[in-house]
């Protein structure tokens, strides 16, 4: 006999433990189920752990130069094995925080594979045997898993995803080759070059970071490749072989094949969902392109059956995921909704998205909205602030170079539609930006805010200052 629940989530990722503690909230009967741990992989072996372990290799770094600064030391070194468990412990933290929030809500975590069955039933096989559990729905989270391309010889060992670095307790990383040259990649070279490793990122399009602003790509590129980063765009990885190393045979924009030796490949080419084992013999929800098809709720083909993050959306990041957790929960019970997935400007059929897309590398990147060029795609009349971070006293102070701060105004209402920044802390700073796009301000209400000096935020205002100017020299905007 099933046991019965008001809401049955299979994963206790970001989504998932966000949709259950919603739901708790609202007087719902709750039960995870969890194969690993709890937080998925954005906890054990994603954002946390890689955030963790780019915290710690920046300290070490910054060390490098501390001279400039006035401070010396005879010999500055790491110990990755310690480094690994300062990351392990906030691992924990993170974790035990979510354990407890399950308990004082009364959460059921459940361990054990998450099999769907008919009528919203989901069979649980853990340690101990089958259980069977029915919801009155069920939420489908199971996120997502490394994608590995068929390259020759990547079965090798020392060929391996962002999951085994970031569980390695050794360092034997001097050489490394990226193959991916996205989030991942990009946030892992980082990490190795931090580390005084030399690093080689191998990328299958014309620019880092995939579908990202060209100019920010571009700013990035030049930036790492001052660091001492090899990267090759317009390239692909033709076999990977062993001899007394590793060696990458790479074939570059230009055609010619180079071959880099390495103690360490990692693949960084993307991750796809994870539906292994999900689906019983007697259900079959209709997927597309590897993805489940959801309607405007997120439900699946399946009544009463939804499915969030990974396993359904095309952007893979854990505050999606989250957003979209606590929107299907606000549905279920009825409740007006708390969070916007996406808003649609007045008068224009154009989908505006107000999801922040934040990497860690040193400087920060950080987007929201739209960008200029997505703007002119859409026919839309435009105007750019830009201001350069080189000019910032907080930059000089740290010496920090390179970064910029760019924002773009839908030209008529002077509203802002989109932010790009490349600069410390442009991680925390989006959060400002995602607001005002979401309310609608315009430049000139985000300039009645003072910002600090010196701050990084000030770059802000220096970008909404030039979009004003633009506006003053170019006139009244005819419509």
């Amino acid at each position: 006999m099933a046991k019965q629940y008001d809401l049955v989530i299979v994963g206790a990722g970001p989504g998932g433990y966000t949709a259950a503690l919603e739901a708790a909230d609202l007087g719902m009967k709750v039960a995870v189920v969890e194969e690993r741990e709890l937080g998925g992989v954005c906890v054990n072996r994603g954002c946390i752990p890689t955030k963790a372990l780019l915290y710690a290799s920046g300290l070490f770094s910054q060390m490098q130069s501390s001279d400039e600064f006035g401070i010396f030391t005879d010999q500055v070194t790491f110990d990755y094995g310690k480094m690994q468990k300062y990351k392990d412990k906030s691992v924990c933290i993170y974790r035990q925080e979510i354990q407890r929030m399950f308990e004082e809500k009364q959460i059921d975590l459940i361990c054990g594979k998450g099999i769907l069955r008919r009528e919203r039933t989901v069979e649980v096989a853990g340690r101990e045997g089958k259980e069977y559990l029915q919801g009155r729905y069920v939420l489908l989270a199971a996120g997502a898993r490394a994608s590995v391309p068929p390259i020759p010889g990547v079965e090798l060992p020392g060929v391996v995803t962002s999951d085994r670095v970031l569980n390695g307790h050794d360092w034997n990383y001097n050489r490394v080759v990226i193959i991916g040259g996205g989030v991942i990649g990009v946030e892992m070279a980082t990490i190795f070059n931090n580390l005084c490793s030399q690093v080689t990122i191998v990328e299958r399009r014309d620019h880092l970071l995939g579908p990202m602003d060209r100019e920010v790509a571009g700013e990035l590129e030049g930036i790492l490749r001052e660091k001492g980063i090899n990267i090759y765009c317009s390239a692909e990885t033709v076999s990977i072989e062993k001899e007394d190393s590793l060696i990458c045979r790479i074939r570059t924009a230009d055609g010619l094949i180079l071959q880099r030796k390495t103690g360490l490949v990692l693949i960084a080419t993307g991750r796809k969902p994870d539906i292994t084992g999900l689906f019983g013999e007697d259900v079959h929800p209709e997927l597309q392109d590897g993805r489940l098809v959801v309607d405007g709720n997120f439900q699946t083909s399946e009544p009463g059956v939804y499915a969030i993050g990974d396993l359904a959306a095309d952007v893979q990041l854990a505050h999606v995921a989250a957003a979209q957790g606590t929107f299907v929960v606000e549905h279920l019970a009825g409740r007006e909704h708390s969070v916007r997935l996406e808003v649609v400007p007045n008068g224009m059929f154009v989908r505006l998205p107000i999801i922040p897309s934040c990497i860690y590398t040193t400087p920060e990147i950080a987007t929201v909205g739209i960008t200029e060029e997505t703007a002119k795609s859409y026919g839309m009349k435009i105007r750019v602030g830009h201001y350069s971070m080189n000019e910032n006293g907080k930059s000089i102070i740290t010496r920090v170079d390179g970064g910029f701060i760019r924002l773009v105004f839908e030209a008529y209402s002077n509203t802002i539609v989109g932010a790009q920044m490349i600069c410390p802390r442009a991680t925390d700073m989006i959060g400002e930006m995602a607001t005002a796009i979401a309310n609608g301000l315009t430049a000139e209400q985000l300039s009645l805010a003072m910002r600090a000096h010196p701050t990084y935020s000030e770059g802000i205002k220096a970008a909404i200052q030039d979009a004003m100017r633009t506006k003053k020299e170019e006139g009244p905007a005819e419509r």
